[in-house]
């Protein structure tokens, strides 16, 4: 692919996107050096770099949106729950992991910006996106708990344990609190995408983006059943999450990624 004509559209957010992606890779690879101030100082820079490319990028005119914008503003909004977290639970490290994710998603966001969207077939559509990228946060900063949840467990298996660890009840509290936040948002982005497409449409339009939406809802929702109901932890809960995250991620993001990578349609 020619990357010129894909970089010209936008010029400002190519070269902000440009930068967070230089500062994502810098944390990855100085974090081991610096120390939890310095290391959280510069992630909070690398973060509003990234702020200042999803605004110019969103904020363009026409405004363009697909699966990398999608994939960056969920980073961005899992960076911001970190960094929040963080002040509250110094002991949690997850920066090397969510600096290497983040320099992959910027490069994405420079080569496949996304697909034009110069009229809107309603004002109130840029609510249904945001509350579906809300959701899409929330249950991301939940797979990044779990992954977190299951370090904590093997490390407390084979029997090493460090005084600056996550407590796993803690880590454990905070993944379902995020999951429970996520499947709200994501039954508000249901009913409103169901809203809309009756609008439009005068019906529900069940394309791969709505039935993996479901799907996904369905998996949440039986988590927080069993987790409530019948008492899931470990691995049963973070497999169901696993499996719920993977439905959402094909919903829009993989759905766009057919269309403008592998399609190569707008």
């Amino acid at each position: 692919m020619n990357l010129l004509p894909q970089l010209a559209l936008n010029l400002p957010a190519a070269v902000l996107s440009t930068l967070a992606a230089l500062a994502y890779a810098l944390v990855a690879w100085a974090h081991p050096r610096l120390g939890s101030f310095q290391a959280r100082g510069l992630l909070a820079i690398t973060w509003g770099l990234h702020l200042l490319a999803l605004l110019a990028s969103l904020l363009s005119e026409p405004v363009r949106f697909g699966f990398a914008p999608a994939l960056s503003v969920t980073l961005w909004l899992v960076l911001t729950v970190y960094l929040v977290e963080s002040r509250l639970y110094p002991q949690l490290r997850a920066r090397w992991a969510l600096a290497l994710m983040g320099a992959a998603v910027m490069l994405l966001v420079i080569a496949f910006p996304g697909a034009e969207h110069p009229t809107l077939p309603s004002v109130w559509m840029p609510l249904h996106w945001a509350l579906g990228i809300a959701s899409y946060g929330l249950i991301a900063a939940a797979v990044v708990h779990a992954w977190l949840m299951q370090r904590a467990e093997r490390a407390m298996r084979s029997g090493v344990t460090s005084d600056t660890a996550m407590p796993l009840l803690t880590l454990e509290r905070l993944t379902f609190r995020f999951v429970a936040a996520g499947f709200l948002l994501l039954s508000l982005t249901l009913a409103a995408g169901w809203h809309f497409s009756e609008q439009l449409n005068q019906r529900m339009v069940w394309n791969h983006k709505t039935v993996f939406s479901v799907l996904a809802w369905a998996t949440m929702g039986v988590l927080l059943w069993g987790r409530w109901q019948l008492g899931w932890r470990g691995r049963t809960a973070v497999r169901t999450l696993y499996v719920g995250a993977g439905f959402l991620l094909l919903a829009y993001v993989g759905s766009r990624f057919v269309i403008e990578v592998l399609l190569q349609r707008t």
